[in-house]
């Protein structure tokens, strides 16, 4: 069979140097790789290295092997068209149609999906001119994820970092499962809850549970993949933050319910993966709770946590909002689920069966999509990020 065609657009910024990464994870993956840097790009990387990475010729105008057309063939033959780092120069040349360069003329022949990853100072990230052309690029079908936050060239922090280049190869390879050039969430901006939530006791030990937050992120990453502006509100993971998310990291199911009502305001779609504490301890011990010999420790007396799920389903916050929800389960998984779903109001409720070795920390998930129509969608055990398919498929749906 042949390798995916991929063609990874440079252009000149500092974060030049990683795309060499997301090179080595295209090609190692089984990707033909065709880089086209700008003249720009070149000062950082050579085109040595780009040959050398890709097996695959490195040119940058549209003079070099005229006889092939390159600046048609190249985009016209494309699975996937990738820009990473994405200037503020290039993504106003991409919005405006100028084709000054091979890059930007095979931005223009593609007619596959193409990815962006921007990278640049915070100022020129939220000046209202790049702003405006995201917004063009995103409005024609382009996925353009957000930058990260974090370190910048010299000694700048702030929004405007490249994402890592493995979570760039993610958002790549989800686009590319799809095969569908017009993503089906591009305008939205949707809402993920993840992790577990931790109620302190005192200073060193909280009540907790199993999450991991892997689903949540999956759910994450695959929504950005297909367009969508992503809030992630994020509860005591150790994931590394997904490429095109903007990501809340809270602690307690309080925090969290703060968090997500802030971000649910704009929000087209809210999905509550998060294992939200149904209690919390109802005071906190400022000290350490000390273990006294021959005493019995004194009884953790608990509160209830607020109900995030039943709130902004009954309270939602735009007309159309569509509400989704998790409920694990260990008895009686369909029943309970289908109780849960009428109790708490939302439109889906993810159902699923948990114990010591299901489900918590695991890469694999199964589970039975109800919604509130009376349909139920089962998703055979597999990747979680084949069950965040399926979700946003239903909420796409609904969506429309």
């Amino acid at each position: 069979m042949d390798k995916p065609k991929v063609v990874l657009g440079v252009s000149g910024g500092i974060a030049a140097y990683k795309a060499c990464e997301l090179l080595r994870r295209l090609t190692e993956s089984g990707h033909d790789v065709r880089v086209v840097p700008t003249a720009s790009a070149l000062h950082f990387v050579g085109a040595a290295t780009w040959s050398a990475l890709s097996g695959n010729p490195v040119s940058t105008e549209v003079w070099d092997d005229v006889h092939e057309v390159p600046h048609v063939r190249i985009g016209q033959h494309a699975d996937l068209v990738v820009v990473a780092p994405a200037t503020a120069d290039t993504l106003a040349k991409a919005a405006h149609g100028l084709a000054d360069d091979l890059l930007t003329n095979t931005l223009l022949t593609a007619r596959c999906p193409v990815v962006f990853a921007p990278a640049m100072h915070t100022e020129m990230w939220e000046h209202p001119a790049t702003q405006e052309n995201v917004a063009t690029l995103r409005r024609r079908g382009a996925v353009v994820i957000e930058p990260a936050v974090g370190r910048l060239t010299g000694v700048d922090t702030g929004k405007g970092r490249l994402p890592e280049p493995a979570e760039i190869f993610e958002v790549c390879r989800r686009v590319l499962a799809r095969g569908v050039a017009e993503p089906d969430l591009k305008g939205r901006h949707v809402v993920v809850s993840a992790g577990g939530t931790r109620e302190p006791l005192d200073p060193v030990r909280f009540l907790g549970n199993r999450s991991s937050g892997k689903q949540g992120y999956a759910l994450a990453r695959t929504a950005a993949a297909r367009g969508a502006r992503v809030t992630l509100v994020a509860a005591n993971t150790g994931l590394p933050d997904p490429a095109g998310v903007d990501v809340v990291r809270i602690g307690t199911a309080v925090q969290l319910r703060d968090a997500v009502l802030k971000a649910a305001q704009d929000a087209d779609a809210v999905v509550m993966a998060a294992a939200v504490a149904d209690f919390r301890p109802a005071t906190y011990a400022a000290g350490k709770i000390k273990k006294q010999d021959g005493q019995d420790p004194d009884p953790i007396v608990l509160v209830r946590n607020p109900d995030i799920l039943a709130e902004i389903s009954a309270d939602r916050a735009r007309p159309g909002q569509v509400i989704v929800g998790f409920a694990a389960e260990t008895d009686d998984v369909l029943a309970n689920g289908r109780k849960k779903l009428e109790r708490k109001g939302c439109d889906l409720l993810v159902v699923n069966e948990v114990g010591e070795s299901k489900t918590f920390g695991s890469e694999e998930n199964e589970a039975v999509v109800l919604g509130a129509d009376g349909s139920e969608t089962p998703v055979p055990h597999g990747p979680k990020e084949a069950l965040a398919e399926t979700v946003w498929d239903l909420v796409a749906r609904r969506l429309r």
